[in-house]
């Protein structure tokens, strides 16, 4: 095997591989990562045996077609510290070493065989539909701040991904809880798709992520049983899928919040972020103090003090509730607008939090006793 790849095109190739590969594998071979020379292209697999993602350099000058593994970390930071968008040349001295070097430099580093690689070609054979990127981006970005870390309720630590119809309008929804907060946010669908109900993984939302923020363009989604495969123009993602049911979210929704507060979104996000700053591990609870027009917040911590500040807002009530500082400034990273709205109802009830410039998005977040 005998190629000659650009460093830009490598070094973000094997950015992505970082993502899937675990630090701490049994297995060798799980470290590595699969480079397929051969048709003008330089394949890159990597998988953890529930994650296998595909990425293709088009345009690669191939001397020699041929494929191997080598340790993906190394290479990684190999590639990264050459010079930006310079020629590295790739030669297989032998079954066991890859020799490359850019410029002045030159590494040989270990191989091992391909055929030991544990990667399949996927095959799905049902039906698929298409999103654009930034859809299915929104969809996980609103969510994945909520999706829990509790070991033991593992239908949890994931996205609920389904199929919603609402006024005649078909939707992707996305929902995710930890039980103490809810994200949902919705698109819409040109046509009716074939999709059954799925929970996607947390460390493939993350690995979705990072892929979509680099990638404009339609993202074809296939999915049966308890696989699911995203396929982008130059890389494609197979993910095994939680298996369980997720709960009946929509029950969690408020119905009866009739207290409406609103204020400006950055102004509501920096005074949150202040007055925690008191709370080390931002773990305190902030308390609201509300009344007309006027919205009090302040934290407690016995060990290092106190802080408070008082904002204008939109309010005709008075009302005193808590809440976890972190899950607000979550939620309102996320919001699109200049305005955040919040519906309350009593002390010990959750809040429905809304963006009005999205109204495909809420989020439910339940009091701390403060």
């Amino acid at each position: 095997m005998k190629f000659n790849v650009n460093q830009n095109d490598l070094q973000q190739s094997l950015g992505y591989c970082q993502g899937v590969i675990e630090k701490r594998s049994t297995l060798p071979i799980l470290s590595n990562v699969l480079l397929d020379a051969s048709n003008s292209k330089l394949k890159i697999i990597a998988t953890d045996l529930d994650l296998i993602f595909i990425n293709e350099i088009k345009n690669v000058e191939i001397l020699e077609e041929g494929k191997t593994t080598t340790t993906s970390s190394i290479m990684y930071d190999i590639i990264r510290k050459f010079k930006s968008g310079k020629k590295i040349n790739f030669n297989q001295t032998s079954e066991n070493k890859i020799h490359l070097e850019s410029e002045k430099s030159i590494f040989n580093l270990n191989c091992i065989s391909a055929s030991e690689f544990p990667v399949t070609e996927e095959n799905f054979s049902g039906s698929s539909f298409s999103l654009k990127s930034k859809e299915l981006l929104k969809l996980l970005n609103k969510c994945k701040f909520s999706v829990s870390n509790d070991e033991t309720r593992h239908y949890l630590s994931g996205i609920y991904m389904h199929q919603t119809k609402l006024d005649d309008k078909t939707y992707l929804t996305a929902a995710a809880t930890d039980s103490h907060r809810m994200s949902i946010s919705k698109v819409p669908l040109k046509d009716q798709i074939t999709f059954n109900p799925i929970i996607l993984p947390k460390k493939t939302i993350f690995q979705l992520v990072n892929l979509l923020e680099d990638y404009e363009g339609e993202v074809k989604i296939s999915n049966e049983k308890s696989k699911i495969k995203f396929e982008m123009e130059n890389s494609i993602l197979v993910s095994k899928l939680i298996d369980g049911k997720f709960p009946n979210y929509i029950q969690v929704v408020p119905k009866d919040n009739k207290k409406r507060l609103e204020v400006d979104l950055k102004l509501f996000m920096d005074s949150v972020d202040r007055v925690a700053s008191v709370s080390l591990d931002k773990k305190d609870s902030v308390k609201f103090i509300l009344t007309k027009d006027k919205l009090n917040l302040s934290v407690n911590n016995t060990s290092s003090g106190d802080g408070n500040e008082t904002i204008n807002v939109s309010f005709d009530h008075e009302l005193n509730i808590s809440f976890n500082s972190r899950y607000l400034i979550d939620i309102a990273s996320q919001l699109d607008g200049e305005r955040i709205e919040l519906y309350l109802n009593e002390t010990g009830s959750p809040a429905l939090i809304k963006d009005p410039s999205d109204f495909d998005s809420i989020y439910v977040v339940m009091p701390m006793k403060g």
